[in-house]
Protein backbone atom coordinates (compact mmCIF):
# COMPACT_ATOMS: atom_id res chain seq x y z
CA UNK A 1 0.00 0.00 0.00
CA UNK A 2 2.59 2.66 0.78
CA UNK A 3 4.62 1.77 -2.21
CA UNK A 4 1.46 1.99 -4.61
CA UNK A 5 0.54 5.76 -2.97
CA UNK A 6 3.94 7.13 -3.76
CA UNK A 7 3.56 5.91 -7.06
CA UNK A 8 0.63 7.31 -7.53
CA UNK A 9 1.48 10.76 -6.22
CA UNK A 10 -1.76 11.09 -3.91
CA UNK A 11 -3.63 9.94 -1.32
CA UNK A 12 -7.25 8.45 -1.74
CA UNK A 13 -9.94 9.44 1.20
CA UNK A 14 -10.51 6.07 2.15
CA UNK A 15 -9.10 2.83 1.39
CA UNK A 16 -10.96 -0.50 1.39
CA UNK A 17 -10.05 -3.68 2.09
CA UNK A 18 -12.33 -7.44 3.08
CA UNK A 19 -12.97 -8.21 6.44
CA UNK A 20 -9.49 -10.24 5.77
CA UNK A 21 -10.52 -12.70 7.97
CA UNK A 22 -8.91 -15.49 6.64
CA UNK A 23 -5.77 -13.52 6.89
CA UNK A 24 -6.15 -13.50 10.60
CA UNK A 25 -7.21 -16.81 11.31
CA UNK A 26 -3.78 -18.73 11.83
CA UNK A 27 -1.75 -15.77 13.32
CA UNK A 28 -1.05 -15.46 16.33
CA UNK A 29 -2.51 -12.58 18.60
CA UNK A 30 0.94 -10.76 18.86
CA UNK A 31 0.95 -11.12 15.04
CA UNK A 32 -2.60 -9.94 14.82
CA UNK A 33 -2.32 -6.98 16.99
CA UNK A 34 1.22 -6.13 15.26
CA UNK A 35 -0.44 -5.93 11.73
CA UNK A 36 -3.57 -3.85 13.02
CA UNK A 37 -1.60 -1.54 15.15
CA UNK A 38 0.80 -1.14 11.54
CA UNK A 39 -2.23 -0.75 9.56
CA UNK A 40 -4.08 2.15 11.57
CA UNK A 41 -0.54 3.85 11.99
CA UNK A 42 -0.02 3.82 8.32
CA UNK A 43 -3.28 5.15 7.84
CA UNK A 44 -3.51 7.78 10.44
CA UNK A 45 -0.05 8.54 8.64
CA UNK A 46 -1.47 9.13 5.25
CA UNK A 47 -4.48 10.78 6.56
CA UNK A 48 -7.01 7.46 4.71
CA UNK A 49 -10.23 6.67 6.14
CA UNK A 50 -10.07 2.64 6.64
CA UNK A 51 -13.15 1.03 5.38
CA UNK A 52 -14.15 -3.12 5.28
CA UNK A 53 -16.55 -4.44 2.45
CA UNK A 54 -20.09 -5.15 4.16
CA UNK A 55 -20.36 -8.65 5.28
CA UNK A 56 -23.54 -10.40 2.83
CA UNK A 57 -21.95 -7.93 -0.39
CA UNK A 58 -20.62 -9.83 -2.52
CA UNK A 59 -20.47 -7.74 -5.22
CA UNK A 60 -18.41 -5.53 -3.08
CA UNK A 61 -16.01 -8.33 -2.84
CA UNK A 62 -16.20 -8.92 -6.59
CA UNK A 63 -14.89 -5.41 -7.35
CA UNK A 64 -11.76 -6.35 -5.98
CA UNK A 65 -11.58 -9.54 -7.26
CA UNK A 66 -12.11 -9.33 -10.92
CA UNK A 67 -9.62 -6.88 -11.64
CA UNK A 68 -7.58 -8.97 -9.72
CA UNK A 69 -8.40 -11.69 -11.75
CA UNK A 70 -7.09 -9.91 -14.76
CA UNK A 71 -3.88 -9.25 -13.27
CA UNK A 72 -2.94 -13.14 -12.63
CA UNK A 73 -4.21 -13.80 -15.64
CA UNK A 74 -2.32 -11.44 -17.31
CA UNK A 75 1.21 -12.56 -15.54
CA UNK A 76 0.62 -16.36 -16.58
CA UNK A 77 -0.10 -14.70 -20.50
CA UNK A 78 3.72 -12.85 -19.94
CA UNK A 79 5.01 -16.17 -18.06
CA UNK A 80 4.37 -18.07 -21.61
CA UNK A 81 5.25 -15.85 -23.92
CA UNK A 82 8.50 -15.75 -21.72
CA UNK A 83 8.81 -18.97 -22.41
CA UNK A 84 9.53 -20.19 -18.36
CA UNK A 85 9.03 -19.20 -15.08
CA UNK A 86 12.31 -19.61 -13.36
CA UNK A 87 14.27 -16.34 -12.53
CA UNK A 88 17.86 -15.49 -11.08
CA UNK A 89 16.30 -14.16 -7.78
CA UNK A 90 13.35 -12.38 -6.18
CA UNK A 91 14.08 -8.87 -7.37
CA UNK A 92 14.65 -10.03 -10.86
CA UNK A 93 11.01 -11.60 -10.49
CA UNK A 94 9.60 -8.25 -8.63
CA UNK A 95 11.25 -6.52 -11.96
CA UNK A 96 9.10 -8.66 -14.32
CA UNK A 97 5.98 -7.95 -12.10
CA UNK A 98 6.68 -4.09 -12.03
CA UNK A 99 6.50 -4.44 -16.06
CA UNK A 100 3.02 -6.59 -15.96
CA UNK A 101 1.94 -3.57 -13.59
CA UNK A 102 3.25 -0.70 -15.63
CA UNK A 103 1.50 -1.86 -19.20
CA UNK A 104 -1.75 -2.45 -16.92
CA UNK A 105 -1.52 1.38 -15.42
CA UNK A 106 -0.49 2.50 -18.91
CA UNK A 107 -3.80 1.60 -20.78
CA UNK A 108 -5.59 3.45 -17.65
CA UNK A 109 -3.58 6.63 -17.24
CA UNK A 110 -6.62 8.36 -18.95
CA UNK A 111 -8.47 7.20 -15.61
CA UNK A 112 -5.68 7.82 -13.40
CA UNK A 113 -5.21 11.25 -14.32
CA UNK A 114 -8.77 12.43 -13.78
CA UNK A 115 -8.52 10.69 -10.27
CA UNK A 116 -5.22 12.29 -9.37
CA UNK A 117 -7.28 15.60 -9.44
CA UNK A 118 -9.22 14.42 -6.17
CA UNK A 119 -6.38 12.76 -4.17
CA UNK A 120 -4.58 14.96 -1.03
CA UNK A 121 -0.95 15.67 -1.22
CA UNK A 122 1.40 12.91 -0.22
CA UNK A 123 2.25 13.60 3.48
CA UNK A 124 6.44 14.60 4.01
CA UNK A 125 8.24 11.56 3.69
CA UNK A 126 6.84 7.98 2.91
CA UNK A 127 4.89 5.53 5.33
CA UNK A 128 7.02 3.08 7.66
CA UNK A 129 6.59 -0.41 6.01
CA UNK A 130 8.23 -2.49 8.57
CA UNK A 131 8.27 -3.48 12.66
CA UNK A 132 10.47 -1.95 14.56
CA UNK A 133 11.85 -4.58 17.56
CA UNK A 134 14.64 -4.37 20.16
CA UNK A 135 16.84 -7.61 20.72
CA UNK A 136 19.90 -8.20 22.69
CA UNK A 137 22.66 -10.39 21.08
CA UNK A 138 23.97 -13.43 23.08
CA UNK A 139 27.04 -14.70 24.31
CA UNK A 140 27.19 -17.17 20.83
CA UNK A 141 26.74 -14.16 18.66
CA UNK A 142 23.17 -14.22 17.80
CA UNK A 143 19.85 -13.31 18.49
CA UNK A 144 16.01 -14.47 18.21
CA UNK A 145 13.61 -12.84 16.39
CA UNK A 146 10.05 -14.25 15.22
CA UNK A 147 11.45 -17.65 15.87
CA UNK A 148 14.49 -17.50 13.82
CA UNK A 149 17.89 -17.35 14.99
CA UNK A 150 20.37 -14.89 13.20
CA UNK A 151 24.00 -14.12 13.59
CA UNK A 152 25.82 -10.78 13.84
CA UNK A 153 29.61 -9.73 14.10
CA UNK A 154 31.14 -10.70 17.42
CA UNK A 155 31.58 -7.05 18.54
CA UNK A 156 27.99 -6.65 19.35
CA UNK A 157 27.68 -9.45 21.91
CA UNK A 158 25.15 -8.29 24.90
CA UNK A 159 24.72 -5.04 22.66
CA UNK A 160 21.41 -4.16 22.52
CA UNK A 161 20.24 -3.86 18.27
CA UNK A 162 17.33 -1.79 16.69
CA UNK A 163 16.06 -4.13 14.20
CA UNK A 164 13.53 -2.66 11.31
CA UNK A 165 11.98 -5.74 10.14
CA UNK A 166 10.77 -6.17 6.30
CA UNK A 167 8.82 -8.62 4.58
CA UNK A 168 12.09 -9.77 3.08
CA UNK A 169 14.83 -8.75 5.23
CA UNK A 170 16.19 -7.13 8.40
CA UNK A 171 18.17 -3.87 8.46
CA UNK A 172 20.19 -3.71 11.87
CA UNK A 173 21.23 -0.84 13.40
CA UNK A 174 22.98 -0.16 17.05
CA UNK A 175 22.32 3.39 17.95
CA UNK A 176 21.84 5.82 14.98
CA UNK A 177 24.41 3.44 12.40
CA UNK A 178 23.17 1.28 10.21
CA UNK A 179 25.32 -2.07 10.38
CA UNK A 180 23.95 -4.52 8.04
CA UNK A 181 20.81 -5.87 6.15
CA UNK A 182 19.70 -9.71 6.81
CA UNK A 183 17.45 -11.57 4.73
CA UNK A 184 14.65 -12.61 6.66
CA UNK A 185 13.71 -16.10 7.18
CA UNK A 186 10.36 -17.85 8.87
CA UNK A 187 9.60 -20.50 10.55
CA UNK A 188 8.61 -24.04 8.73
CA UNK A 189 5.45 -24.88 8.26
CA UNK A 190 5.18 -27.11 11.65
CA UNK A 191 6.40 -23.42 13.48
CA UNK A 192 10.46 -25.34 13.33
CA UNK A 193 12.36 -23.19 14.36
CA UNK A 194 14.77 -21.18 11.44
CA UNK A 195 18.74 -20.25 11.71
CA UNK A 196 20.32 -17.87 9.61
CA UNK A 197 24.24 -18.41 10.60
CA UNK A 198 27.07 -16.44 9.32
CA UNK A 199 30.48 -18.48 10.10
CA UNK A 200 32.29 -15.19 9.84
CA UNK A 201 29.99 -13.89 13.00
CA UNK A 202 30.90 -16.61 15.43
CA UNK A 203 34.45 -17.52 14.14
CA UNK A 204 36.31 -15.40 16.55
CA UNK A 205 35.14 -16.93 19.78
CA UNK A 206 35.08 -20.60 18.35
CA UNK A 207 38.05 -19.92 17.62
CA UNK A 208 38.97 -19.49 21.47
CA UNK A 209 36.99 -23.31 22.17
CA UNK A 210 36.99 -24.84 19.20
CA UNK A 211 35.53 -27.44 20.83
CA UNK A 212 32.42 -25.65 21.27
CA UNK A 213 31.76 -26.54 17.36
CA UNK A 214 30.61 -30.47 18.52
CA UNK A 215 27.86 -29.13 21.01
CA UNK A 216 26.49 -25.88 18.79
CA UNK A 217 22.65 -26.70 18.28
CA UNK A 218 23.22 -24.53 14.88
CA UNK A 219 26.55 -26.41 13.45
CA UNK A 220 24.88 -27.85 10.14
CA UNK A 221 23.88 -24.33 9.95
CA UNK A 222 27.42 -23.00 10.46
CA UNK A 223 28.95 -25.07 8.37
CA UNK A 224 28.93 -23.04 4.50
CA UNK A 225 27.73 -26.03 2.74
CA UNK A 226 27.54 -29.73 2.14
CA UNK A 227 31.06 -30.06 1.44
CA UNK A 228 32.04 -28.78 4.76
CA UNK A 229 29.64 -30.60 6.97
CA UNK A 230 30.83 -33.98 4.89
CA UNK A 231 34.49 -32.95 5.83
CA UNK A 232 33.17 -32.54 9.83
CA UNK A 233 31.61 -35.84 9.82
CA UNK A 234 34.85 -37.85 7.97
CA UNK A 235 37.14 -36.13 10.40
CA UNK A 236 35.10 -37.03 13.71
CA UNK A 237 34.82 -40.62 12.06
CA UNK A 238 39.09 -40.52 11.69
CA UNK A 239 40.00 -38.12 14.37
CA UNK A 240 39.18 -37.55 18.44
CA UNK A 241 36.68 -35.20 19.22
CA UNK A 242 38.71 -31.99 20.29
CA UNK A 243 40.93 -32.83 16.93
CA UNK A 244 38.27 -32.91 14.65
CA UNK A 245 36.73 -29.70 15.97
CA UNK A 246 39.87 -27.91 16.06
CA UNK A 247 40.60 -28.84 12.07
CA UNK A 248 37.80 -27.51 11.07
CA UNK A 249 37.26 -24.60 12.87
CA UNK A 250 40.87 -23.74 11.83
CA UNK A 251 39.93 -23.87 8.25
CA UNK A 252 36.64 -21.80 9.40
CA UNK A 253 38.70 -19.25 10.32
CA UNK A 254 41.31 -19.38 7.36
CA UNK A 255 38.33 -19.28 4.75
CA UNK A 256 36.96 -16.01 6.85
CA UNK A 257 40.57 -14.59 6.46
CA UNK A 258 40.61 -14.93 2.77
CA UNK A 259 37.15 -15.50 2.03
CA UNK A 260 37.29 -18.28 0.35
CA UNK A 261 34.74 -20.96 2.05
CA UNK A 262 33.74 -22.70 -0.98
CA UNK A 263 37.09 -23.12 -2.45
CA UNK A 264 38.67 -23.96 0.98
CA UNK A 265 36.48 -26.40 1.01
CA UNK A 266 36.38 -28.44 -1.76
CA UNK A 267 39.95 -28.38 -1.61
CA UNK A 268 40.37 -30.12 1.84
CA UNK A 269 37.69 -32.34 0.95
Amino acid sequence: LTDSLERLGGVPAEHRTDSLSAAYRNLSREAQEDVTERYQALCQHYGIEASRNNRGRGHETGAIESPHGHLKRRIRQRLALRGSSDFDSIEAYQVFIDSVTAGINKRNAKRIRAEREHLTPLPFRPGVNYTEVIVRVTTSSTFTLRRVLYSVPARLINERLRIHLYDDRLIVHHGAVELMTLKRLRPGPDGARMRNIDYRHVIGWLVRKPRALAGLAFRDELLPDANWRAIYQQLRRDLTLEEACKRVVGALKLAADQEQSGTIGAWWW
